[in-house]
């Protein structure tokens, strides 16, 4: 009884125990361990998709990438214009002038694969571009050429290793040729420089022969038309017995007008006869036989010039002098014609003989003393952009879609 009391006094004399908190529910539990767990996540990721690869881009360009020698050129089209020398055919003699074009095609041409087949028949590409090796261990697999290496590839690697900057405003070309000796990159421009003024040398030659060809072509068609004429004139004058209608019909004219002035006389005369009171008989009608005369060859006459109707036919001097007359405009015609052909064809044997357009280079290969490529900096800074940007879209990306999920 005693301890109880005891224990009853004591009892109140212990301080009074807080009531405990429940433990928070699962979703009221801080994330503070998935959010370190996700932060580190971050960073590893960091790590292998941007530190790693720029350290390992930092060993290749600096310890494994082969030096590569620049060697500079530019050039452009040069045309010359023919004074036109002929100007009495009215301006039919102008042929020159090369097309605006011939800059274009030569910027295909720099890219083509025609280039680089003549090129590499003249320079071994293969083994030039080749020469530190392709091999992980002891190559530059980037930078280097498989020396086995298809046409095909070779023509990419030709705009890798060759750069053309084009100005369509100006027209003028300018060329970087990479190789990894100065000598290998010199050689390359100057191949490019000869084959280039080849092909400008080609298409200037191929456009002259043409203008020539062409030319001659005219020169045998107008003279085929030229013999045709004068042959067709020949047969009228064969067949008509006649060298000039125009000076016979100018003859017949005449004599028509003489025999009508003695017509009048002989009229005269037989009116005077008339007149006369003792008139001889025969002398009457001699002078009325000679006016009947006289009329008759008038009448003959004007039915041979065609001034009497359909009599004269297909003989009247007027249907000759007419038909005379257009075939000697088409013999005129011809003979012009063939002039012009002549000139024309003169003038393109004269411009074949000059070069019309030609390949202009005003800056010469160049052969570098410093290896300037590649650029290691420059490279390095985009690589590590590119990382960077990667790396952080697909960071944002991740945890855009765990919030979507979440949520």
């Amino acid at each position: 009884m005693n301890e109880q009391t005891a224990n009853t006094v004591a009892a109140p004399s212990l301080p009074a125990l807080s009531p405990q908190k429940a433990p928070p529910s699962r979703a009221q539990r801080p994330f503070r361990r998935p959010a370190a767990r996700r932060r580190k996540r971050v960073v590893v990721s960091f790590i292998l998709c941007v530190v790693l690869p720029l350290i390992l881009a930092i060993w290749y360009l600096w310890v494994r990438a082969a030096d590569q020698y620049a060697s500079s050129l530019a050039f452009t089209v040069r045309s010359e214009e023919q004074t036109p020398s002929l100007d009495f055919l009215g301006g039919l003699s102008e042929l020159s002038g090369s097309s605006t074009s011939d800059i274009d095609i030569l910027y295909s041409y720099l890219q083509s694969q025609d280039l680089v087949a003549a090129v590499g028949g003249a320079l071994d590409l293969r083994a030039i571009w080749s020469r530190p090796g392709v091999g992980w261990q002891e190559g530059d697999p980037v930078f280097a050429l498989p020396p086995d290496a298809s046409i095909e590839r070779l023509v990419d690697h030709w705009r890798r290793k060759v750069k053309v900057f084009y100005d369509g405003g100006t027209g003028l070309i300018e060329l970087r040729v990479l190789a990894f000796t100065p000598e290998d990159a010199t050689a390359i421009a100057d191949q490019i420089v000869e084959k280039s003024s080849g092909m400008i040398n080609a298409l200037s030659d191929s456009a002259r022969e043409d203008a020539i060809a062409y030319a001659r072509q005219e020169v045998e068609l107008t003279l085929t038309r030229l013999k045709a004429a004068r042959r067709a004139m020949t047969e009228f004058r064969n067949r008509h017995q006649i060298v000039d209608p125009g000076a016979e019909l100018a003859t017949r004219v005449g004599l028509l007008g003489e025999l009508q002035s003695q017509l009048v006389e002989a009229q005269l005369e037989l009116d005077m006869l008339l007149a006369r009171p003792a008139r001889h008989q025969v002398q009457t009608a001699n002078a009325e036989l000679k006016i009947a005369t006289i009329e008759r060859r008038i009448e003959a006459e004007r039915a041979r010039l065609g001034l009497a109707g359909p009599a004269g036919g297909e003989q009247a001097f007027a249907g000759l002098v007419g038909r005379y007359e257009e075939l000697a405009v088409e013999r005129e015609f011809a003979e012009a014609t063939h002039r012009a052909a002549l000139a024309r064809f003169d003038a393109a044997q004269s411009e074949a003989r000059r070069q019309s357009r030609y390949l202009a280079a005003h800056v010469q290969p160049t052969r570098a003393e410093t290896a300037r490529y590649p650029e290691r900096g420059l490279l390095l800074l985009c690589v590590g952009i590119f990382l960077a940007l990667g790396w952080s879209i697909a960071v944002l990306s991740a945890y855009a879609v765990r919030d979507r999920g979440a949520g």
